[in-house]
């Protein structure tokens, strides 16, 4: 029996549905490992990294050394590459490609202990800075596991070619490529690694080279011969693409029944229709159904009852369901629930649940408390193909329009194997003759199926199936490139829940909508015949001659240039793509951008992304410019710009950009592809003139923000900790050395400002400027110690036993309720010891940037722990009384914990005056060195500060610490970004493109969607109309844009209303008065032209490139009922 459904269980946990206004949660990595067995890490923590093949030994040091050892320029940590020797082989038609070992990869091993913060596992293993964002959607549990797997793909035409480049840009040990087929032109117009110079030589073979070239850690081998089953056993995943159902069934058979069992993966596009199969073996266990955080509350109260009721503070909404199973942590009174048992909720509501357990007889609940949710692994029980043909159970399905759709594509692509079977070849796109066969069997196919069969078959869609069966297009490769690539990760590392099993697709929407003749359907001996083959030679010549705009070169737009240039977009006389980035290319970019190479780091990406685009199809017309996008570059991407482009594609990483672009293309009436990814998650949202709502119409809630005083007096989460870290470090090293600079640069201007603001901010800049200057100024390193040392004994202990003097353990507030309540945590002061290497990091790592700062040399001995805590061990720390009255901002709303007073104008001069004396005694020319902070560069000791920072803080609140990678995830604010979701992305977006480009679509054939491969969840549907506005017989929506010409004056556009229907009251000029009836004296200016007025009043001024302005007129009908109108461009030229 065929069932169809939607995803896997628990969906409503992380997604709407509704795929046209989609909150998406981050994804976050997996919980990081723990590094309290190793008791060397303290003595390697400041050793420089070196990469492979750069051993340096470093000798012990006297600690009689330290006063006279040599000083080096601020230290920068190396990093190490830790990869196996390979070497080239070929034998029994298996070549094996390693990369070159003058790369970033040497096939050097090194061994060395961990350089890391507190807490870190031991991760040589793991190249960070390149798999930054990876890591945090995988986690290194995951990454470790994909690191040890060899993968098979077999058939390397368009979709063989994208699941490779993804598995390979992911980090897999090693990939084999098998086919026996050799390149046709036929294959140009879907794989990015043939060139017409390939043509006759064996795929797989002409693959390895631009494959290699992706990560050279990932070992890239070939098989040219008929793949035996015995061949599979080297792997631990088996992706099949090109192969018939019963070599399938012969090789899936083996893979489900070997031990261990291997992962099958069955996966094809025919045309605008694919499908996948997935058979992971008859036992497989998911360690992480959906790789979300688990979820947790804060405890409030706990009844004494059966059941009991848990109830939470109101802070954050529980994300809790009926029968999760969680963990309390921290309860005072009702100590039994802290045993750590897992539990069951039911009843669950959005600020408390009922749990499963009967409390009368526990302790009395008093205060605290942590509820975690505990997260199951699942194990699933695959069936082989064989059966799954037979009964395929539930069926996963994308778009609730086709519900009946994926039963006739599984009889679909059985026909066609028959087909192809009986006649040798595939069916030939516009033979009728061929699509009545194919109907046939499939046909005779249902009838077999007894109860199962489909009703109704629908002739129509099996004629599109047959003319396009043997097409690979690009955009449907780079779609099922990036589900097959997911699926094969998922096989690897029991990380996110599989496709369980069938998986079926189709976009005839994507198809031209006027009637084509068999003749269109021809091939031309072109690169592009078979997109022609499904599309016909019209459609291609649209493509061709298209001026698009790529706005963003990252990795969506490396994906999107790769599709188009493909496509044949922009590539005719005709076309013009332009493309734009003002960004360069760094190391996290590689992972995923995948068009640059580690030879490219600080060039330009659009630069270079048009260059790899243009070494795919050379006849693509491209133009790259550095220039960002926004109301500054008006003066390049001007009216004429904007008036003559074909579709706007945006590959934005921000939201002000893409609202920025469509205003323009709003404004311009040009269609707009949207898209973007977090983590295993993507979106799609299509932006047609006149069809459908645009990008801006509707918003996402804002992100919530922690109050002021919970950041800096009352943090309860880690969020919290590494929030008020990163303020810090920015205070400390660019804010105050760049107040100093500008101090130091015109003392006399900067004197003035302070005196002229006289605020608290003044105050509070000038003492951090003298702070610095004098009482803490550093002249050796010493003194940078000191510095540091002094700074841990502020944060971590005087403050804290400031905050407990002003608020005692048993403070109650106004009400008589406890002060100390839930959220808030009763923190504790630390007792520094430079045998704790934490404390001892974290003093080396301020003590390194603060040093930096004042351009003094870091010397040798800060890599000997052992002298490095005697230099700390001379600070001597003055004692600490907490003082009677201080405030201590307790105000959520408040927005700054500075407070200003009556003599702030006198302290602030006082404090001028000192600075003058100060300055009098400084070096002549001295500057500070302001330190911005670069999360990306692992040697810099930015994230070892913040993350010493945020985890002392969080001792002292008994919040658990988080190492430095997770750190750098949330300081950081790190998007979680794979290569799988954005092909995905990209090419639900280029299967949109067609529709533009063809131009006769209507709203209904459009989709947006959201999908999460980690679920698998596929959700399309139609975009939103626009709001529609009547008024007489006239309608309009946010699309339109009433143009008025012959440089009128005010009178003449009034009246121009008037015979409209509409009275204008008042006309604006941004956000500049020009006319409004309510002011006399406004009369008289309505004989002047409208450009003229908004010159003279607003101040306008129209660069030499503009040829209108636009105002804003609001109107009222012959009632005095507002009438809202469209924008009212007025031609003055």
């Amino acid at each position: 029996m065929m069932r169809v459904n939607v995803g896997s269980e628990k969906v409503s946990r992380s997604v709407t549905a509704d795929s046209n206004n989609i909150a998406i949660d981050i994804a976050e990595s997996d919980e990081v490992d723990d590094d309290s067995q190793c008791p060397n890490r303290l003595m390697h923590y400041m050793l420089p990294r070196k990469r492979a093949g750069e051993v340096e030994v470093v000798e012990g040091e006297s600690e009689s050394s330290i006063n006279n050892s040599t000083v080096t320029p601020p230290i920068k940590k190396q990093h190490i590459s830790n990869t196996d020797a390979a070497t080239g082989l070929t034998a029994n038609n298996k070549t094996v490609t390693v990369g070159d070992k003058s790369s970033n990869y040497s096939s050097t091993s090194v061994i060395e202990p961990p350089v890391m913060a507190t807490g870190d596992a031991i991760q040589n293993d793991i190249d960070e800075d390149l798999h930054s964002r990876q890591l945090a959607v995988y986690g290194r549990e995951t990454m470790r596991r994909l690191f040890a797997s060899n993968i098979l793909i077999s058939g390397m035409q368009g979709l063989g070619a994208e699941i490779a480049k993804n598995l390979i840009l992911a980090g897999v040990k090693s990939v084999t490529l098998h086919d026996e087929g050799v390149v046709e032109m036929w294959d140009l117009s879907s794989s990015f690694v043939f060139s017409e110079n390939d043509v006759g030589k064996n795929r797989a073979l002409a693959s390895v080279q631009k494959l290699q070239e992706l990560n050279n850690a990932v070992v890239i081998s070939t098989l040219t011969s008929n793949l035996t089953k015995e061949q599979l056993s080297d792997f631990q995943a088996v992706v099949f693409t090109d192969i018939s159902l019963e070599k399938a069934i012969k090789y899936n058979d083996y893979c489900h029944n070997h031990q261990p069992p291997i992962s099958f993966i069955k996966t094809e596009v025919r045309g605008l229709f694919g499908t996948v199969f997935c058979d992971f073996g008859p036992v497989f266990t998911v360690f992480d159904v959906d790789g979300e955080e688990p979820h947790t509350g804060i405890i409030a109260s706990i009844s004494n009852d059966n059941p009991a009721l848990v109830s939470c503070v109101d802070d954050e909404r529980l994300e809790f369901e009926d029968g999760d199973l969680v963990v309390f942590s921290e309860i005072h009174g009702m100590t039994e629930l802290n045993d750590g048992k897992p539990r069951k909720i039911k009843s669950a509501r959005p600020y408390s649940f009922t749990l499963e357990e009967d409390t009368t007889n526990f302790g009395t609940y008093i205060k605290g408390g942590i509820v975690t949710q505990v997260k199951q692994p699942k194990v699933l029980n695959f069936k082989p193909l064989k059966e799954a043909l037979k009964d395929p159970g539930d069926f996963l399905l994308s778009d609730f329009s086709k519900f009946d759709r994926p039963p006739l594509l599984h009889i679909a692509f059985q026909a066609l194997d028959r087909f192809i079977r009986e006649l040798g070849r595939y069916p030939i796109a516009g033979s009728e003759e061929d699509a009545q066969k194919l109907t046939s069997i499939a046909a005779n196919i249902n009838e077999c199926l007894g109860e199962g069969k489909v009703e109704n078959i629908d002739l129509k869609l099996l004629r599109h199936f047959a003319f396009g069966a043997r097409a690979v297009l690009n955009p449907m490769a780079a779609m099922f490139g990036g589900i097959v690539g997911q699926e094969v990760v998922k096989a690897c590392s029991g990380k996110f829940h599989p496709l369980f099993q069938f998986f079926y697709f189709d976009s005839v929407e994507s198809l031209p909508t006027e009637p084509l003749d068999p003749s269109d359907f021809k091939p031309l001996n072109s690169r592009y015949d078979a997109q022609i083959s499904v599309f016909g030679s019209k459609l291609q010549k649209k493509l061709e001659d298209a001026k698009a705009f790529i706005v963003g070169s990252g990795a969506l737009g490396c994906e999107f240039l790769k599709n188009v240039a493909l496509m044949g977009v922009s590539c005719g006389n005709q076309g013009k793509l332009t493309i734009t980035d003002d960004d360069v290319i760094e190391k996290s970019n590689l992972s995923r951008q995948f068009l640059f190479r580690d030879w490219n780091i600080g060039q330009a990406k659009s630069t270079v992304a048009s260059s790899a685009a243009a070494s795919i199809n050379p006849q693509l017309k491209i133009e790259a410019l550095q220039n960002r996008v926004g109301p500054e570059t008006e003066s390049v991407f001007n009216d004429n710009f904007w008036e003559n482009l074909t579709v706007v594609i945006n590959a934005l990483d921000n939201v002000n950009a893409r609202l920025y672009v469509d205003q323009r293309c709003l404004y311009f009436q040009k269609p707009l592809l949207e898209s973007g990814t977090l983590g295993a998650k993507c979106n799609t949202q299509m932006v047609i003139p006149h069809l459908t709502e645009n990008y801006g119409a509707s918003r996402d809630p804002p992100e919530k923000q922690a109050p002021m005083c919970t950041v800096h007096s009352f943090p309860h989460n880690i969020d919290h900790c590494l929030t008020w870290a990163r303020s810090e470090f920015e205070g400390l090293l660019e804010k105050t050395p760049a107040e100093v600079n500008a101090y130091l640069s015109s003392p006399s201007e900067y004197a003035t400002s302070m005196r002229n603001a006289g605020d608290a901010q003044a105050k509070d800049n000038l003492e951090r400027i003298l702070e610095c200057l004098e009482r803490e100024k550093c002249e050796t390193f010493q003194d940078c110690v000191t510095w540091s040392r002094l700074r841990f004994e502020d944060y971590f202990v005087n403050r804290v036993k400031q905050l407990t003097f002003t608020f005692p353990e048993d403070a109650a507030t106004s009400t008589g309720a406890p002060f100390w309540s839930a959220p808030k945590r009763f923190p504790h002061p630390l007792q520094f010891s430079a045998s704790d290497p934490s404390h001892l990091n974290f003093i080396m790592a301020a003590s390194i940037l603060r040093a930096e700062t004042f351009g003094i040399p870091v010397p040798d001995w800060v890599k000997n722990p052992k002298m490095s805590a005697v230099a700390v061990d001379k600070v001597i720390v003055p004692d600490f009384q907490p003082k009677e009255g201080v405030k201590i901002e307790t105000d959520e709303k408040a927005t700054s914990i500075s407070t200003g007073s009556t003599d702030d104008a006198a302290v602030i001069n006082e404090l001028l005056f000192k600075l003058e004396r100060c300055r009098s005694n400084l070096p002549p020319g001295f500057r500070m060195k302001p330190i911005q902070f670069e999360k990306d560069d692992d040697t810099n000791y930015h994230m070892d500060l913040i993350a010493g920072l945020a985890n002392m803080r969080a001792r002292n609140y008994s919040i658990p610490e988080v190492d430095k990678l997770k750190a750098k995830f949330i300081a950081g604010r790190i998007i979680p970004a794979i290569a799988t979701s954005t092909a995905m992305a990209t090419g639900l977006v280029c299967l949109e493109l067609y529709k533009v480009l063809d131009g006769a679509h209507k709203m209904e054939d459009y989709r947006n969607t959201f999908a999460n491969l980690a679920l698998p969840l596929f959700s399309m549907a139609e975009p939103v109309p626009p709001k529609v506005i009547k008024h007489q017989d006239m309608s309009w929506t946010v699309w339109n844009r009433w143009i008025m010409r012959g440089n009128p004056t005010l009178r003449e556009l009034i009246q121009w209303l008037r015979d409209k229907g509409l009275n204008a009251y008042s006309i604006s000029y941004g956000s500049c008065l020009l006319f409004n009836s309510m002011f006399p004296r406004h009369r008289e200016r309505l004989d002047k032209k409208v450009v003229d007025v908004a010159r003279e009043i607003a101040k306008a001024e129209l660069p030499p490139y503009r040829s209108h302005l636009d105002v804003v007129v609001a109107c009222e009908d012959d009632d005095g009922n507002d009438i809202d109108i469209p924008q009212v461009s007025i031609y003055y030229r």
